[in-house]
């Protein structure tokens, strides 16, 4: 599971650069500024969905005892 998680965050960092860069070539900078934010936003709910799966575990050692 963890190495699948990287490998997917990288992939949508390559994506949105290369994105980023094409439109930014077309002249099109509020666009690719839009572009990326919206990378930013798909990993930080990714990283988000992670977190809470962390202390969701965390509790459930602490309240087995």
């Amino acid at each position: 599971m963890g190495i699948e998680i990287i490998f997917k965050i990288a992939a949508i960092g390559i994506v949105v650069a290369i994105v980023a860069q094409v439109l930014k070539s077309a002249g099109k900078d509020e666009i690719a500024t839009l572009s990326t934010l919206a990378g930013l936003i798909v990993v930080l709910l990714i990283v988000i969905d992670l977190v809470s799966e962390l202390f969701s575990s965390v509790q459930n050692l602490f309240y087995l005892y």
